[in-house]
């Protein structure tokens, strides 16, 4: 019998600040196929950039993931305290002959490189490949690359380069097709031994190879080796790099998939070849769509709230903002679109993850925001709109039974918490009335009359639902206008704006008392005739 690998996944953020929703949006498909398979969820808090990770950062990042309810196995590890394994398995890749010092150009110290390797079982041969390159500049083949240049469409010299490993069999050129150099065995240059710098070349000629993987998203992906250079792991400041980092700590947390943006694609071809050199077999890959607006382009501030606490701010429901999320860029295989976090689990795999750019829409996620309110026990759903009230000094201290009914009122047609801010005219008589409003439906020939004759009428009407409709319909009657004709003025009347819940429920919760206040107000204030303002 076979034995099963536990999965073990792992978010790791660099944390600035904020949690974009695309980071988060990583951290919960991490969170599902853990949860999904049994297996462990981990936190790595890359935090090596010292200036940026900041103790405030990183409080952010642990309270974005504990608002969404990410919870993390075991302890949560910082690659900052790791420093010193980092710069060991540099060392021993130096020691093997899989990475080299080079002093920088600008003299501002030895840096360490990590060398691609000359094998690999991440290699798949493509074929004979030909480049033109320019014969003024010099060609200079070394352990730590070749560099060259190409030609412009304009015959000017593009300066180029590409790790000796891209370059097997390697023949160069000169214009009279002149063979000036081959690398026939690269032992001699790979050691360091041997630098040639050729003049003249006009063409190089070689073996073209390229680094292969299969991602469990994308699919088969192929990078080849002349567009891949020795890459940096140790800083001239002796500071490990996140190449180096990152693969050296998913090796320690035993990781098997890493399930990250396809913005990451380009280091996979190299950690797979990093990994290779220190011995270890890499994971599986699961590279995630990247979120697009509605242009097509990567999601950012400019297009809407981006981060995680814009989201919480404006009252979101997490599970909300949880659900949306984890439909960017994957479905259950039906129709379902609003699922519970238990659904979720059950449905979520890999397979069913798309490539294509996931598209952001603020207003579908508010209306699946709405959704959730409404299902939301009434007592839940009254302390965060208390909570958001708050925010508005007319809502520090309101009568409780006024609240809890308007709560019951409006739950159902609330998309965010931070809508209770339009709730204000039953809290307050200090009314900041909406001059669109006005002017389209107080300010119309007839409607003064109508509202006078109204506002008579139900002072001696009993304040209820249905008498208060009845004498509306019998004004409306009266004047020969379609029932429901006068709602809108009554509603900017009595509310200031335009829309809310149905009128006759919210005068009722207004009173009798405050209604026809608002509506001598309206009366004496607010109608008059747009032909009067300009006497």
């Amino acid at each position: 019998m076979v034995e099963t690998k536990t999965v073990r996944v792992r978010f790791a953020p660099s944390p600035t600040g904020h949690v974009h929703i695309g980071n988060i949006r990583a951290a919960i498909f991490n969170w599902l196929y853990a949860r999904h398979t049994g297996g462990v969820f981990l936190l790595r808090v890359e935090d090596t950039d010292l200036e940026r990770s900041t103790d405030e950062a990183k409080a952010t990042l642990r309270e974005a993931m504990e608002w969404l309810r990410l919870d993390v196995d075991g302890e949560v590890m910082y690659q900052s305290e790791r420093r010193a394994a980092h710069l060991a398995a540099a060392g021993e890749l130096e020691a093997s002959g899989s990475a080299y010092a080079l002093e920088s150009a600008a003299g501002r110290g030895t840096a360490v490189y990590f060398r691609i390797p000359w094998n690999s079982k991440a290699y798949e041969e493509v074929g004979p490949a030909r480049l033109e390159v320019h014969p003024d500049v010099p060609l200079t083949v070394s352990h730590a690359g070749v560099q060259y240049a190409l030609v412009s469409k304009k015959g000017k010299a593009v300066e180029a380069s590409g790790c000796l490993a891209a370059f097997k069999g390697l023949r160069l050129y000169d214009a009279d097709d002149h063979c000036l150099y081959e690398l026939a065995s690269p032992e001699t240059v790979l050691a360091g031994k041997a630098d040639f710098t050729v003049k003249n070349v006009v063409r190089m000629e070689f073996q073209r190879r390229q680094v292969v993987f299969d991602d469990l998203v994308k699919g088969r992906m192929s990078k080849p080796l002349d567009g891949i250079k020795d890459l940096v792991i140790v800083r001239s400041n002796g500071a490990p790099v996140f190449h180096l980092a990152n693969v050296c700590d998913d090796v320690v947390q035993e990781i098997t998939h890493i399930i990250r943006g396809d913005d990451h694609v380009e280091n996979t071809f190299r950690h797979i070849l990093l990994l290779d050199a220190l011995g270890h077999t890499p994971p599986a890959y699961a590279h995630l769509p990247m979120i697009v607006n509605a242009q097509g382009k990567p999601y950012s501030k400019r297009d809407g709230d981006a981060y995680v606490g814009d989201f919480r701010s404006r009252g979101f429901d997490p599970d909300a903002l949880f659900n949306y999320l984890t439909l960017l860029g994957w479905a259950p295989g039906d129709d379902r679109e609003k699922l519970s976090r238990e659904e979720l689990i059950a449905a979520f795999t890999l397979q069913r993850v798309r490539s294509a750019p996931s598209q952001m829409d603020l207003k579908k996620l508010a209306h699946m925001n709405s959704q959730y309110l409404a299902e939301l026990p009434l007592e839940t759903f009254m302390a965060e709109a208390r909570e958001a009230l708050a925010e508005h000094p007319w809502g520090r201290d309101v009568d409780e039974a006024l609240f809890k009914s308007v709560c019951s009122l409006f739950q159902s047609r609330t998309q965010l918490y931070s809508d209770v801010a339009v709730w204000v005219y039953f809290f307050s008589d200090e009314l900041e009335y909406d001059p669109k409003g006005v002017r389209k439906f107080l300010q119309k020939e007839g409607v003064q009359e109508m509202l006078t004759t109204l506002r008579g009428r139900l002072e001696s009407t009993p304040f209820e639902e249905g008498p208060i409709e009845a004498a509306i319909h019998t004004v409306e009657n009266e004047n020969e206008i379609k029932e429901g004709k006068l709602n809108q003025p009554i509603r900017v009347a009595v509310t200031a704006t335009m829309v809310g819940a149905g009128l006759y429920e919210t005068m009722v919760l207004l009173g009798k008392e405050r209604s026809l206040a608002r509506l001598d107000y309206a009366i004496e204030n607010l109608c008059a005739r747009e032909e009067a303002q300009g006497e």
